[in-house]
């Protein structure tokens, strides 16, 4: 299939194709007598890898090393699995971090409804935020 039929198949740009393929996600495709891009389905197979690895949240260098170990022939099980579970570890992280800026926040919004503007000098600024 060209291009475009990738593109249409798999629900990407065909910028986002030629990119990935620059990043080496994907490998060089064949050329046809005219010189168009070629592909088969096991592009479109490896697009659909792609799309789901970052919708797990992984980076296109994390997917690259993933597609690395199969294309040198070894199962990337065991690698994915230890970039699944530091993602997790982050997420969780940054949701503790958001819970700690949530509870900052309403007290900042509480302290806003006590405060007068009237009261806000120029030294202040803003005296919610002081």
């Amino acid at each position: 299939m060209l291009i475009g039929e990738l593109a249409g198949a798999a629900g990407l740009p065909s910028q986002t194709i030629r990119f990935y393929e620059r990043r080496g996600l994907l490998p060089e495709p064949e050329r046809g007598a005219n010189g168009y891009r070629t592909y088969d389905e096991s592009t479109l197979t490896r697009l659909n890898f792609i799309h789901s690895a970052q919708a797990a949240g992984l980076s296109l260098a994390e997917i690259g090393s993933i597609i690395d170990l199969r294309d040198d022939g070894n199962v990337p099980c065991t690698h994915v699995a230890s970039l699944i579970d530091s993602k997790l570890a982050d997420v969780r992280a940054r949701i503790r971090t958001l819970d700690v800026l949530e509870a900052e926040l309403e007290k900042v919004i509480a302290r806003s409804h006590r405060l007068d503007p009237a009261d806000c000098t120029d030294a202040d600024i803003c005296h919610i935020l002081v």
